[in-house]
């Protein structure tokens, strides 16, 4: 065992730094670049930090958000999202999908992305981006500590009806993940990464 100077801390008393380490350890983290519509048609865009996959078959993704927001308002009337990547290319855009505006705001018109008709969710898909999944509604957890107590925090998990992807990231037949360029949060305020095809490895498994 290599000994190590190590800073220990518990949660709940603290971390002692500047900065929160939580969300800069557990990183990079795939961006939920979430479009929906509520039930008045307002349609919202915002970017979730906390987002996966989670199941292959049905495949599901979800995101979780810190206190009810619009997004998960809108997903729980109208029971459909869209999930839309976030690529280099569209980093500026998808940042300023983050501002704190109003429900009747569209952020598509805000960030000037194109709003791309859903074919089977009534929810557009940002037409800038190169993959788009269109979801429906699984669930929507309340998250809980370990002591029962509910946090401030919902997870909402969508199974996977319906994807887009632009063929230009396709190449005999497999989709090139690095190829394109999207962007993952790396924690802080603003900590981002960007996936490069020349920073990929593979490594297959033992079995």
């Amino acid at each position: 065992m290599t000994d190590k100077d190590l800073h220990y801390y518990e949660p709940a008393k603290g971390h002692g730094l500047k900065h929160d380490p939580f969300n800069a350890i557990i990183a990079p983290r795939p961006i939920g670049w979430i479009a929906s519509r509520d039930a008045k048609g307002h349609v919202n865009l915002a970017p979730y930090s906390f987002f996966n996959a989670f199941c292959y078959t049905p495949p599901i993704i979800g995101f979780s958000s810190t206190n009810w927001k619009d997004t998960v308002g809108n997903i729980e009337a109208t029971k459909e999202f869209v999930w839309n990547l976030a690529t280099m290319d569209l980093a500026k855009q998808m940042n300023a999908t983050a501002a704190h505006v109003g429900p009747e705001v569209d952020e598509f018109k805000i960030a000037g992305l194109t709003a791309m008709p859903g074919r089977l969710v009534n929810v557009p898909r940002v037409g800038e981006s190169p993959v788009a999944f269109e979801c429906r509604l699984s669930d929507i957890v309340r998250l809980k500590g370990a002591d029962g107590r509910h946090a401030d925090a919902w997870l909402t998990l969508g199974e996977v009806v319906a994807v887009h992807i632009d063929k230009a990231f396709i190449k005999d037949g497999v989709y090139q993940t690095a190829a394109a360029r999207p962007i993952v949060r790396a924690g802080r305020r603003g900590d981002y990464f960007e996936i490069k095809p020349e920073n990929m490895f593979e490594m297959v498994r033992p079995d």
